[in-house]
């Protein structure tokens, strides 16, 4: 298969790094790459390499796909995204050949490259004995991409399960950003957020905590929705009895 099949565009609009609900402490590790990669030049007079390698952990819904498309943004890249959990394959040699080709398209772009459920490679290799070797000839190859970098691309591997990646992996991420579930505070930012943009007569939310940003987002649109369309049959309704009275 040719190298576009496993490669995935999205065509919706990307936000910028600012309107994403951060930890203080991701924020300034963001803020801290963007400048390296502004100074990349004069960082390599110095043979100082910039931090080009992210790994995004944590509960599922709270930004990191988000958060990966927005960096690329900011560093106006073009952003290639690979999910492994559908390249990864039983023909294993197949699927190394295929990471290799889309890390090389990534190194000639200068591009972000993103790698979705990085997760995959390790909960894999434990799965079936007959494959561990082939595994661990995969998780070598994708290692060795990684120490071969250039350091105007950038990589960044997302997951929801960090305890299950070969620590041989991890280590190679200079920056390690954890994602958790909102306050209620921070939810309660974030849906008044997303009912500024409604008429004030909709804005009457049932809210719910406990939940990530996305199911924030899908439970306050569904509540608009809902709301709107109500309002528009109401509309709707004295005409159809003025229709049936005549």
């Amino acid at each position: 298969m040719a190298i576009s099949d496993f490669i995935l565009n999205s065509n919706e609009n990307t936000i910028g790094l600012d309107e994403i609900h951060l930890s203080e402490a991701n924020k300034n590790a963001l803020n801290q790459l963007l400048k390296e990669f502004s100074h990349i030049d004069v960082l390599s007079q110095y043979k100082l390499p910039v931090d080009n390698k992210i790994f995004l952990f944590g509960h599922t819904g709270c930004g990191k796909t988000t958060t990966a498309k927005a960096i690329a943004r900011a560093l106006n890249k073009k952003i290639i995204t690979l999910n492994l959990g559908n390249i990864v394959s039983s023909r294993l040699g197949e699927t190394a050949k295929n990471i290799t080709d889309v890390f090389k398209k990534a190194n000639r772009e200068k591009a972000v490259l993103f790698l979705d459920e990085f997760d995959s490679i390790g909960k894999l290799r434990d799965h079936d004995d007959k494959d561990s070797s082939e595994m661990k000839r995969l998780v070598n190859t994708v290692i060795q991409l990684i120490d071969e970098l250039p350091n105007d691309t950038l990589l960044i591997a997302a997951t929801n399960h960090s305890k299950v990646i070969d620590t041989a992996l991890l280590r190679r991420f200079q920056l390690k950003l954890k994602f958790v579930l909102p306050t209620e505070e921070q939810l309660d930012v974030y849906y008044n957020s997303l009912l500024e943009q409604f008429p004030e007569q909709f804005r009457n939310l049932e809210r719910v905590y406990n939940i990530s940003y996305a199911e924030a987002k899908d439970i306050t649109f569904r509540a608009m929705k809902n709301a709107i369309i109500a309002k528009e049959e109401a509309k709707a309704q004295p005409e159809v009895n003025e229709n049936v009275e005549h």
